[in-house]
């Protein structure tokens, strides 16, 4: 196998927001040319597939501003504090969007969703022993969980009716691990 890798020589910082930064790096191709990579450095984040007893999970509808319409999606959050623990950012974001807190987590995955131009890793969990909490959405934040059959919102994957990246994999990424789960039992 050849090496890929592409060296950082320099790099600007573009923009300096509160949760995305922007970069332009020149960088040594590996032929020894160099080139310019434009890239935005994202902290993280945590996606949530909440399992019931009865086969359900939730999804939220929310509106996303930069493709100006609104998606359903699994419960998700960025990870706010360097180090924070993907796990407590599960918890928490599942508590705050959905009002619903979860005795376990399982961790089935994660992902990069933009590999082209940023940073982002997504964690995915499956969250069960589910009991009711309290939703406390952030100022400005506006959802409203949905609550369907998994196998519904799997299908809606697979047909390509949900157009959230995040929420298709971490879908996936749930019936994988619960048919390897089956399979070991």
């Amino acid at each position: 196998m050849c090496d890929l890798t592409e060296t950082q020589l320099s790099s600007e910082r573009l923009v300096d927001g509160v949760l995305l930064k922007a970069f332009r790096d020149e960088v040594r191709l590996p032929d020894g040319e160099s080139s310019v990579r434009e890239w935005i450095d994202h902290p993280g984040a945590s996606a949530i597939v909440p399992i019931f007893e009865d086969g359900r999970t939730l999804l939220v509808r929310q509106f996303r501003y930069p493709p100006r319409r609104t998606f359903l999606e699994v419960p998700a959050g960025k990870l706010d504090v360097p180090g924070e623990p993907p796990e407590e950012v599960a918890a928490r974001e599942l508590e705050e969007e959905t009002g619903w807190r979860a005795g376990r987590f399982e961790h089935v995955g994660a992902a990069y969703p933009c590999i082209g131009y940023s940073n982002e890793r997504i964690h995915v969990f499956t969250a069960h022993d589910l009991e009711r909490g309290t939703q406390a959405l952030a100022d400005g934040e506006f959802v409203e969980a949905v609550a369907m059959d998994f196998e519904e919102a799997l299908a809606r994957a697979r047909r390509g009716d949900l157009k959230d990246m995040k929420t298709v994999t971490a879908l996936v990424y749930a019936a994988a691990h619960q048919n390897e789960s089956s399979a070991a039992s």
